[in-house]
């Protein structure tokens, strides 16, 4: 295969060629039709092992790498989650395992060949979907009465699967029926998949030392399986469905585990802990989580890295040029160097150790996934899969030194340099010394003003929330969400009504929308019309057209309501301030 002609640049700031880079080109095949991601790449025995999801997500199979060449493929009954190799038992030879989460099951290699299975603990169904499945069997079914009361229990009805679920929820009324009767012999049935998978040392820090597995399933739960009889040694509940993992210390000592969640905050639990002691929350979804040393560097959606200590404090946060794809670490033993890889979507792939840019490697296409260790004869070598199926190989040479920055060794030249503080004025002077005599009257007088703020904001969120003057819904049986846009110079205004069911897996019936306006000054066609079902996650626009009756430019407030048929109080209220009409005062 040919080489791959990426180039290199150095912390110095300026590109150098194949002699000044810091890689060795090993090998590059655009066609190699790898299609992956960093969670599903591992080296085992000096071979590369790839839970490959496919060309778009399609035939998902396992894959075995010698060098540049695929060794041997087996299908996947599933998409794989994440790999992982881990030392079983103490028993001599000391070889270790590879272990393949996809879909609900951990698949276990012992020399590259099937070990073992384990698969998750099937979930009680919910008790009324229960009874209404039982009398589904009985009696014709009545569907239309099963998406109410089901989405009354808070879960979707006929759920036999996931793909039973959505297939259910996306048929016409009339076809339900069929469905129902189709399936209804089967038995209930919830079971989840796993979404993240990392590994944990038993009892010793040691590099060959036993581990346990990790895993984290779309139910919120994270489960520590023992290493050889694969039971659930602990289980931890969390917020939100873990996507990426991070551990250190030994199970049986004391650990930290730090999860990124799907809610974009980062929760960290310890030993002996069910629930999160700590909560890191994002100003973005996370994209990556890896621990360098004491630092947990988090790679977010806004293009930007960030460094955390494990209680939660922020250390620093970098800019990136483009969106990140991928992230792995790099750990070169033998200078005892801990560095964080980036692949970005503009073909570059950062090194980072904290803050500071150490490398930039180029490559012809988007990185997906990075992986680095022994590979064959190399100890430290950079294998990555680009986003059309690419594989690239490069090997860092044994005289690479990575250098932040640049060649300066030392503090910035900036810290030498003197601030140019103004000198202490009487104003100043006299201020400090009102502070100091009268201290305790200040702070009793702000300490009086801010009780008196907040009992105010308190009074005002209670008045809203009574008379749902709130556009998001405060109770948890109508997760609702409305904002209104208006659109256009007048005197006819488009307005334009959002309308969110913000649940996670219940629909919402029987809504109905009211406009309340001044009929001297505004006229809708449509001031009163029903709300189709709505399916959670999923954003309704709803318009009606307003037509200004004044040639004055006088504007109004047009209250929109939300309301449950059979209710007199709504469920939620917005206020739209209508602007004036601009083609009336320009004629």
């Amino acid at each position: 295969m040919a080489a791959a002609s990426s180039s290199d640049y150095n912390g110095c700031g300026a590109e150098s060629n194949e002699a000044n880079s810091k890689w060795l080109d090993a090998h590059y095949d655009p066609m190699a039709n790898i299609h992956t991601f960093s969670a599903c790449l591992a080296i085992l025995s000096l071979q590369l092992v790839v839970g490959d999801l496919g060309p778009g997500g399609q035939q998902p199979r396992l894959k075995v790498l010698k060098g540049p060449l695929v060794m041997t493929e087996s299908p996947l009954p599933a998409l794989p989650a994440a790999a992982a190799t881990f030392l079983m038992e103490q028993h001599e030879p000391r070889t270790p395992a590879l272990a393949l989460a996809s879909g609900p099951c951990v698949y276990v290699y012992k020399n590259l060949r099937p070990y073992f299975k384990f698969s998750l603990p099937q979930l009680p169904p919910n008790p009324l979907e229960q009874d209404l499945w039982n009398q589904a069997k009985e009696q014709p079914p009545d569907c239309a009465r099963m998406i109410e009361e089901g989405s009354e229990a808070g879960a979707c009805c006929v759920s036999l699967c996931v793909l039973c679920v959505s297939r259910f929820l996306q048929l016409e009324l009339s076809e339900m029926e069929a469905f129902v009767n189709q399936h209804k012999s089967n038995s209930i049935k919830r079971q989840t998949v796993i979404t993240t998978m990392t590994t944990l040392k038993k009892n010793l820090a040691d590099e060959d030392a036993v581990s346990c597995l990790v895993l984290g399933t779309e139910n919120k739960e994270l489960l520590v399986l023992d290493p050889e009889a694969f039971t659930i040694l602990a289980k931890m509940s969390l917020p939100s469905v873990p996507v990426f993992l991070e551990v250190s210390g030994q199970f049986d000592v004391e650990f930290r585990l730090a999860a990124a969640c799907r809610n974009g905050n980062i929760y960290i639990l310890r030993r002996d802990s069910k629930h999160p002691k700590y909560c890191i929350e994002l100003s973005a979804q996370p994209v990556g989580l890896i621990r360098v040393h004491k630092v947990l560097v988090v790679g977010s959606t806004q293009d930007s890295l960030h460094g955390f200590t494990h209680k939660g404090k922020k250390l620093w946060t970098v800019q990136m040029p483009a969106a990140i794809l991928t992230m792995n670490l790099l750990e070169q033993h033998s200078r005892g160097l801990q560095a964080v890889m980036t692949g970005l979507a503009n073909g570059e792939v950062r090194i980072y150790r904290d803050k500071a840019l150490l490398n930039v490697i180029h490559t012809p296409d988007a990185v997906t996934s990075l992986c680095f260790g022994r590979y064959g004869r190399e100890d430290n070598t950079l294998i990555m899969t680009t986003r059309g199926g690419g594989l690239i190989i490069k090997i860092l040479k044994r005289t690479a030194v990575f250098v932040e920055g640049g060649s300066e060794v030392g503090p910035p030249p900036a810290q030498a340099m003197k601030l140019n503080v103004p000198r202490k004025t009487r104003l100043y002077v006299d201020q400090t010394l009102r502070e100091r005599e009268a201290g305790t009257a200040m702070h009793r007088a702000f300490q009086t003003d801010l009780y008196l703020l907040r009992l105010r904001a308190a009074r005002a969120y209670l008045q809203a929330l009574e008379s749902s003057l709130s556009p998001v819904s405060a109770t948890a049986r109508e997760p609702l969400k409305l904002h209104a846009v208006v659109q256009g110079l007048g005197p006819t205004f488009k307005l334009t009504l959002h309308l969110q069911n913000t649940s996670t897996a219940r629909p919402v019936l029987g809504l109905l929308v009211c406009c309340l306006y001044n009929e001297a000054l505004y006229s809708l066609p449509r001031a009163f019309f029903k709300v189709p079902l709505l399916v959670p996650g999923l954003n309704y626009p709803l318009e009606t057209f307003v037509e200004s009756l004044s040639n004055k430019g006088i504007s109004d407030i047009i209250k929109v309501l939300v309301l449950r048929e059979g209710q007199s109080a709504p469920l939620l209220s917005a206020h739209v301030n209508m602007p004036g009409s601009e083609g009336l005062a320009a004629a």
